[in-house]
């Protein structure tokens, strides 16, 4: 159905008819038949219970899934209901017949099914994985965290994890079975989990938590040690490069690959893989094969990542002086509202002040040349000791810091604080600015972060320069397209306006050729819908969206561009083109060099100037 709702039917395979067993309404998935065929259990988001958002005027369904049954025979009491002598009231039929191998059959009443859906007596979560078990149904329950992980009481904390739950519909109640589950199978008969947990695979019972013993019949952990797999890389890579042919071939956005004559493309490319050496050629082979569809987001991205030590950060500009000394000349400033954003030496008791030597770090002295970078390397979310000499003269003080692994953040909060403080100087006060990294979870937190304060303002800079793309563009043109029709006026309070969070005047977006994917469409959007001027140069040209859904066999990604974008104004032509801004302005090397952001100040005038013919919404006086 209409993403991303979805059914459940039922298939007779007597004569191949097909039934609907729920409403094509919700999302109804994971379903599975009880083992004593009686029932037809699945998961649903038809739970509708908003949350009050904390920061905005706005109500979400944080949780909306729950566990639900169907009984299938007419005459099949729900086994949540009213129980008789330790049963639940059920007239004997032939549900309750086995065949001549023993299995229970099943009767199946198709009037009325599905006013025969009742939820599982649980509260309202996030499941996945329901599978049918013995005398029961399993299912994992999933924690509700933040997507950045910015609500746990310190970085450091572990994520909450996934729990490993069962149903036990004789004595309809809820038994944990684990609290730390990834995956998890049960076997043919009901009676047993193989279970993915804490790195390790477990067997236990299906209907009751397994004992702490770890060697147990009732908790048995298989020894992966032993196994041993013996890879042909060659015979690997071939593989891998059929395989990606055929996921490309099938899920390429246009049926005919956009009149590429791909199995030509194959056939041209595949004698390159028998001279493959290493997996970096595979990788820069596939790359190759990608592009010759001409489409973005055709990426290849092999597993893993860097390893070693960390080279740890303070979170300063620090320069060599002529006197050989390792002088501080800026401290970024810490973003309390972001916990990636730690400025290790402005922490509480460091007191370290711009101009301030560093002459040793753990007691090593730092060398002349060198600088602090080498003894700072392994030292990332570790406490070591610098000792400070004071630009003012005085003795060397110690104090103990704790490194980061990653200064952008900080060094991004502290070029938006610029930005913005350079727009309030250039407006005299009268234009608020907003940047938008990406439009992921943290582009969406940091538009948030000053939202009140900056769309109070007369008008409004949005900027989505180097924005990385995403999938929140509609949520923020939502935000952008508000008009102010109205005004609350409290005793005593500041008057806001209706609806809340709406720009009071003009908005000027600012673009730039790094603007890419879902930063080509929201500046599409924003022209479509007349929001106003967007200023800059062409963005990036990529609008073909993908889901990251497939690895090849050593955990290889690869992506094929799926998801196709027709624009208003602009129809298929973003994707290779990218978006014309309304006023060109083209940000040179120089301009760069010299600390100009022309780009910036043609917005801050546009703005400007449209004040001067469409004066920002103001709160009314009261009625006389």
């Amino acid at each position: 159905g209409p993403r991303p709702l979805c059914q459940l039917k039922l298939a007779n395979t007597t004569d191949l008819s097909v039934t609907e067993a729920t409403p094509l309404r919700f999302q109804d998935y994971a379903p599975a038949f009880t083992m004593d065929g009686k029932h037809l259990a699945f998961l649903s988001t038809r739970s509708f219970d908003p949350v009050y958002d904390e920061h905005v005027f706005d109500l979400a369904f944080v949780v909306g899934a729950r566990p639900h049954l169907i009984t299938l025979a007419a005459t099949t009491p729900s086994p949540f209901g009213p129980q008789r002598h330790g049963r639940s009231f059920e007239t004997p039929d032939r549900e309750e017949t086995p065949d001549s191998e023993g299995t229970p059959t099943t009767r199946i009443d198709l009037e009325g099914l599905a006013d025969r859906i009742v939820p599982f007596p649980v509260e309202a979560a996030r499941y996945t994985n329901l599978r049918a078990a013995k005398d029961g149904v399993l299912w994992l329950r999933h924690p509700v965290t933040g997507v950045l992980g910015a609500s746990r009481a310190t970085p450091d904390d572990p994520e909450p994890k996934s729990e490993l739950e069962r149903y036990d519909l004789a004595q309809q109640r809820v038994e944990h079975l684990a609290v730390d589950a990834d995956h998890f199978a049960v076997s043919g008969d009901g009676k047993r989990v193989l279970l993915w947990t804490d790195g390790r695979l477990k067997v236990v019972p299906s209907d009751r938590r397994a004992s702490n013993d770890d060697d147990s019949d009732s908790n048995i952990t298989v020894d992966l040690g032993r196994v041993r797999q013996f890879v042909d890389p060659a015979a690997e890579w071939r593989q891998m490069f059929d395989e990606n042919g055929r996921i490309m071939r099938d899920h390429f956005w246009r049926p005919d690959m956009s009149g590429v004559d791909w199995d030509g493309v194959l056939d041209r490319y595949r004698p390159v893989v028998e001279r493959l050496a290493t997996h970096d050629d595979l990788v820069d082979l596939l790359w190759e094969v990608q592009g010759e569809l001409g489409t973005s987001h055709a990426y290849v991205t092999p597993r893993g990542g860097p390893g070693g030590p960390r080279q740890g950060l303070l979170g300063a500009d620090i320069s060599r002086h002529e006197d050989g000394s390792w002088r501080v000349d800026r401290i970024l400033p810490s973003e309390t509202s972001d916990p990636d954003a730690r400025s290790p030496l402005a922490a509480p008791g460091v007191a370290v002040r711009p101009g301030d030597a560093i002459v040793a770090i753990a007691g090593q002295p730092v060398d002349p040349v060198a600088g602090p970078g080498p003894l700072l390397i392994g030292t990332a979310n570790k406490p070591v000791e610098l000792t400070i000499s004071p630009s003012g003269g005085g003795d060397p003080r110690h104090a103990v810091v704790i490194p980061v692994a990653d200064e952008e953040p900080l060094r991004y909060h502290a070029w938006v604080a610029d930005r913005r403080a350079y727009v309030h100087e250039r407006s005299g006060g009268r234009l608020g600015y907003l940047h938008v990294p990406d439009m992921q979870a943290p582009g969406w937190a940091q538009i948030h972060r000053d939202l009140r304060v900056e769309v109070a303002r007369e008008g409004l800079v949005v900027d989505v320069r180097e924005n990385r793309g995403g999938h929140t563009s509609q949520l923020v043109v939502e935000k952008l397209a508000r008009r102010v029709v109205g005004w609350a006026v409290p005793r005593g309070m500041r008057p806001y306006s209706y609806p809340e969070d709406a720009p009071r005047g003009p908005v000027v977006a600012v673009a730039n050729e790094f603007s890419g994917s879902d930063g080509d469409i929201v500046n599409a959007a924003i022209k479509a819908l007349g929001l106003g001027p967007v200023v800059g140069t062409r963005t990036w040209g990529g609008v073909i969206g993908i889901d990251s859904r497939y690895r090849l066999v050593d955990g290889t990604l690869v992506t094929q561009p799926k998801y196709a974008f027709w624009l208003e104004g602009y129809e298929w032509g973003v994707e290779n083109h990218g978006v014309d801004p309304d006023v060109e302005i083209v940000q040179r090397p120089q301009d760069h060099a010299a600390g100009r952001d022309i780009q910036l100040d043609e917005a801050i005038r546009l703005a400007l100037e449209s004040l001067e013919t469409a004066p920002a919404k103001t709160p009314p006086g009261l009625p006389t």
